[in-house]
């Protein structure tokens, strides 16, 4: 083990980004920054996300249980403080820990963990307000971002500096994943100069809905996915397979029964534009990255500082649309002119007139070699690529790391690594505590286990994991049990075979979402058709 000072961390995150979409993890997509990262650091083939935005960015920041920090469903206020829909008192988030340990904090991107910033209820926005956290109130010294979930890329909603909102109209050069990107390599900058290390959390929204890139990184794919999505599948999988990050024990999953063959698709020239739009949102990304790694370069810093990239859930199948609830959410263009919603083949995504999805097909692709999608606890909604890249503080280690990880770990890590403490209380409130475990051992090729069984709850939809053991189920569905170890693409269940595992597994969940508070589906329901 190396012997070295506190590093400066950068936490990066991916936005409805699958599994296998960057180039280091079996994809196609240019992502050779990304690429570099992994070469020179580790991948970890089974980090785990929460399966949706914001409660994977509320585990993120605060090392719990989305729904001990808040955010057991999604932004709205339910009226209990496990679905509060924002930040709780009684977590304390990343950047409050190391900035009490001496760090500079700062943050470029997207919030989603601070109330509900709906378009149609702009007069009722209080940004600081109570329910309403903003990230300077929960320890970041710098911002530049979105408070809400999703938006335009050329004209973003929400968009704040510190704690004022920016309500001017973007240039025509304007591009969100850009901005991003610029606010990072001026925080980097200025932190540089200063002799405390700093923490940077960088929370793109690439490459979530809508279907919105540069014409030229567009230009890059046009034409390159005419072959479709089973080919595209399949290459995925074998290239995983051949990397080591997949077991060729583990088959590919069947193409969804929702999707439709490639030869029955009616109108391939657009769903080609579709899945290249999504790869140009990806690509610009890793373009910002790599600005980011020459800016470490040039202030001389890249050797002391750790960079970990992530997603916040797998790829999402959502469909957009004329007239669904998107209707309700978009800007104007920066012209003024309508934004029309809704995925209609006779219009070309892309351009910022539009508000399109990549839909169900694609992101069945997007996590090959798994089932599922964003929102379920199936390992497509939860399988998130993840590299850690620190030259002074870790070895290289080529093959990908196996054990199983939580993204509440991710906290817990950082915080070892700074040598930075976990508070008890803050504020005058007691701190939940720490639910995430420090694999800083990994980091340096030692062994490490986790030692707490890992939980999931969206929607309803449920799971556990200990060890090889995967007990799961879709809300509504009966509980399936999987050996990882055997089966990840979880196509033989094998609940039958093994009652006690499943009786084992369940009572375990059960005690689990009991201190957690999590609320039953119907429950939720019921919660959120009153707010």
């Amino acid at each position: 083990m190396k012997n070295v000072k506190r590093p400066n961390i950068i936490l990066i995150m991916a936005d409805d980004m699958g599994f296998s979409d960057i180039g280091c993890y079996g994809g196609e997509i240019a992502t050779p920054n990304l690429d570099k990262l992994a070469e020179r650091g580790v991948r970890f083939a089974q980090m785990y996300n929460t399966a949706r935005c914001c409660p994977s960015r509320a585990s993120l920041l605060t090392g719990l249980y989305p729904h001990q920090a808040g955010v057991g469903y999604m932004v709205d206020d339910m009226g209990t403080p496990a679905y509060q829909g924002y930040l709780r008192d009684d977590c304390v988030t990343i950047a409050e820990a190391l900035k009490d340990s001496g760090y500079q904090t700062g943050m470029s991107g997207k919030w989603h963990v601070g109330g509900n910033y709906a378009i149609d209820e702009k007069e009722r926005w209080q940004p600081g307000s109570e329910g309403k956290p903003i990230p300077v109130q929960r320890g970041f010294d710098r911002f530049y971002g979105t408070l809400a979930g999703a938006g335009s890329y050329f004209h973003p909603h929400t968009l704040m500096e510190g704690d004022q909102l920016i309500d001017r109209t973007p240039g025509d050069d304007y591009y969100y994943t850009d901005a991003i990107s610029d606010y990072a390599l001026s925080c980097i900058e200025d932190f540089a100069n200063e002799s405390d290390p700093f923490f940077l959390y960088v929370a793109y929204t690439a490459p979530h809905w809508p279907l919105h890139a540069v014409q030229e990184d567009i230009d890059k794919y046009s034409g390159k996915y005419m072959t479709g999505w089973d080919r595209l599948r399949e290459g995925r999988y074998n290239r995983l397979v051949d990397s080591g990050m997949i077991s060729d024990q583990w088959s590919l999953s069947p193409r969804d029964a929702q999707a439709p063959s490639w030869e029955q698709v009616p109108n391939k020239e657009w769903e080609d534009a579709r899945m290249a739009v999504y790869a140009a949102q990806v690509d610009r990304m890793d373009q910002g990255i790599g600005r980011m790694m020459g800016k470490l370069s040039e202030c001389g810093i890249e050797e002391d500082t750790l960079i970990l990239f992530l997603s916040d859930n797998g790829g999402c199948a959502e469909l957009l649309e004329e007239n669904g609830w998107i209707e309700n959410s978009v800007y104007p263009a920066r012209d003024g002119s309508k934004v029309v919603p809704g995925n209609d083949p006779s219009r070309m995504p892309g351009a910022e007139d539009t508000y399109m999805s990549y839909d169900l097909p694609w992101a069945n692709a997007s996590n090959t070699p798994f089932r599922f999608y964003k929102h379920w606890v199936h390992e497509g909604g939860i399988s998130t690529p993840f590299i850690a890249h620190w030259p002074q503080g870790i070895e290289r280690i080529t093959d990908p790391v196996q054990q199983p990880l939580h993204i509440a770990d991710i906290m817990a890590t950082c915080l070892d690594i700074a040598g930075a403490a976990y508070p008890a209380e803050r504020q005058g409130n007691s701190v939940t505590p720490l639910e995430g475990e420090s694999f800083k051992n990994l980091l340096h090729g030692q062994a490490w286990d986790r030692e707490r069984l890992i939980y999931w709850e969206h929607e309803g939809n449920c799971a556990v994991r200990d060890g090889k053991w995967k007990l799961v189920k879709k809300f509504r569905g009966d509980w399936e049990l999987y050996n990882m170890e055997e089966d990840r693409t979880e196509l033989h269940d094998v609940a039958g075979q093994y009652p006690e595992k499943v009786q084992y597994l369940h009572a375990a969940y059960v005690a689990w979402a009991e201190r957690c508070d999590v609320v039953e589906r119907s429950q939720l329901l019921a919660m959120k058709s009153r707010v």
